[in-house]
């Protein structure tokens, strides 16, 4: 059992006022009732991640990507999936020029800070192949001559959860690459009657808070966060109890899953934790902080048993169940911030 209460002594560093809550101000002049998906979007730009949005259609997925990618500033791109897309539509390729008897190279439209990939399980495996490379290694070889895509670089990659016809599911291993699987869900009453009025009213206009060397130097800073040991070991502990649940004393979940979560969930919970304890104006990170993340960075990568999707248990059903069993642990570190 993972143990419930740590005494440690650290005196965090001091940290600057961040520029995160004007920027979310921002983009909420336009988008309502979306603060779950802007904080999740923010983390993941802060932590060099990706994110794939799941949701009906008309729930303002690519609207809220477009006012976020205006607001931070940089280039933005979209590239609509579907069946008939080729790599080369994708990444770019190599044309002849008849004057100078010669190729040249002309890049696909993924050489953008922000590119938003609209339903990306239209496309066949040949093409999301080809972008989650790019997301992997961040480069793109074309012929022999190898070219990088704008630092910071964020794929926003969205899907439709209710029609399957004419699709390419992602497998497991390329939903692997997704630091964050965010499901959009229909805004509430209150907030349905604020949207209309603001898409039938006048007419906004968003300001561009940030420039990429603003990002990069967010990046940097959230680098410099302080992970405590303690909450390495609870990020573990989650992740390995999706693979080994009896071991953890989660008998009832063995049958369930058939594979748990890789170690890249461990990473990505960390790097989580300390871009969310930024925007939270910590200096270090909490237990608390990989808890709060931890639906959607394991949501994609739990693989369940037949028997369990028979049952009508989901991934968020287990990922629940790991946070009862393992509630972040209470850590000291030395000033006014305990968990």
């Amino acid at each position: 059992m993972f143990m419930t209460h740590v005494q440690r002594s650290f005196a965090p560093p001091s940290t600057q006022p961040s520029l995160i809550e004007p920027l979310l101000f921002e983009v909420k002049r336009l988008i309502v009732g979306q603060d779950h998906l802007l904080e999740r979007l923010l983390v993941a730009l802060l932590a060099r991640g990706h994110v794939l949005l799941e949701g009906v259609p008309g729930l303002a997925k690519t609207a809220t990507i477009k006012a976020l990618a205006q607001v931070v500033g940089g280039s933005f791109g979209r590239v609509q999936f579907t069946p008939d897309l080729v790599p080369a539509d994708l990444v770019g390729t190599r044309i002849y020029n008849a004057r100078s008897a010669e190729f040249v190279t002309e890049l696909g439209p993924i050489f953008v800070n922000l590119l938003l990939a609209d339903e990306i399980n239209r496309a066949p495996a040949k093409v999301q192949s080809a972008l989650l490379e790019v997301m992997q290694e961040r480069q793109v070889t074309i012929g022999k001559q190898t070219h990088f895509v704008p630092d910071p670089f964020l794929v926003l990659a969205t899907q439709n959860p209710i029609e399957s016809d004419g699709t390419y599911p992602l497998p497991e291993a390329q939903l692997d690459r997704f630091m964050f699987k965010v499901l959009v869900n229909y805004p509430s009453y209150e907030d349905e009657i604020v949207i209309v009025e603001r898409v039938t009213g006048t007419n906004i206009t968003l300001k561009t808070l940030l420039t990429p060397e603003h990002l990069r130097a967010f990046q940097q800073q959230v680098d410099q966060i302080y992970v405590d040991p303690h909450v390495v070991f609870y990020a573990a502990t989650l992740v390995h109890a999706t693979r080994e649940p009896a071991q953890h004393g989660l008998h009832h979940l063995q049958q369930m899953l058939l594979y748990g979560a890789s170690p890249r969930a461990s990473i990505n919970l960390v790097a989580g934790a300390r871009a969310l304890a930024f925007m939270r104006g910590r200096p270090y990170a909490l237990p608390r902080d990989v808890a709060d993340l931890a639906l959607d960075v394991l949501r994609h990568r739990l693989v369940l048993s037949y028997e369990a999707v028979a049952d009508g248990v989901s991934p968020d059903t287990i990922v629940g169940d790991l946070l009862r069993r393992f509630p972040p642990p209470h850590i000291d570190l030395g000033d006014r911030y305990v968990a």
